[in-house]
């Protein structure tokens, strides 16, 4: 029985399957507990939402295994409702101290992706706010399909150059592959469960 795939506009029922995807890809579960973990994922795949002003998620067979969001950074303008739910999962959270701990190490990331952007001086008129395929189903060109809309989106826009952040802990050549032009880049040392361990981080650059 051939796959069935199709790409469309996020919804609320996709939520599970799309903040298992973001543990594994993130792979949070090295951080923390899996409690913790999964509300990690949750507090990320709200702060996404919050974010965007397009969605695109593959679905095979009925299951959601993939999604892009992107932004128009002009048009953006952010739900009430959308809001609320990304505060109610930060205070989830911070419940907890292991929670609190781990929050701070990912709010030094969003300080670190603040300063690449700084450094390449540049006002851009679209983001790609979030990116992730599940590592099960790589390999099938979801990716090159989902990059694909956003590109289309961003067209329809009259948007001709976007950017997105990454780091050594994804797939991060993929994008050199999809003709992304690497930006900047910054390495940092990051505490993990008492362990340091140098990454890299990323700002690529598009230009359609």
């Amino acid at each position: 029985m051939s796959e069935q795939i199709i790409l469309r506009e996020y919804q609320e029922t996709d939520r599970q399957a799309l903040e298992d995807i973001i543990r594994e890809t993130w792979k949070y579960d090295r951080f923390c507990c899996a409690k913790v973990a999964k509300k990690m994922a949750k507090v990320y795949l709200n702060s996404c939402l919050i974010e965007q002003t397009f969605t695109r998620v593959a679905v095979i067979n009925h299951i959601p295994v993939g999604i892009i969001m992107g932004k128009n950074i002009q048009k953006h303008k952010c739900p009430l409702k959308l809001r609320i739910k990304w505060l109610k999962s930060i205070v989830s959270l911070f419940v907890s101290k292991e929670g609190r701990k781990i929050s701070k190490i990912f709010g030094g990331v969003k300080g670190i992706d603040e300063e690449l952007l700084a450094d390449c001086d540049k006002e851009y008129k679209g983001e790609v706010v979030f990116f992730a395929i599940s590592e099960k189903c790589r390999g099938k060109g979801l990716g090159r399909r989902l990059f694909q809309t956003v590109t289309d989106y961003m067209k329809s826009q009259h948007i001709s150059e976007f950017y997105l952040f990454t780091d050594t802990s994804c797939n991060y050549p993929f994008y050199e592959h999809l003709g992304l032009i690497r930006r900047c880049e910054k390495k940092q040392v990051i505490d993990v469960n008492d362990e340091k361990e140098e990454m890299t981080f990323f700002i690529y650059e598009y230009k359609i």
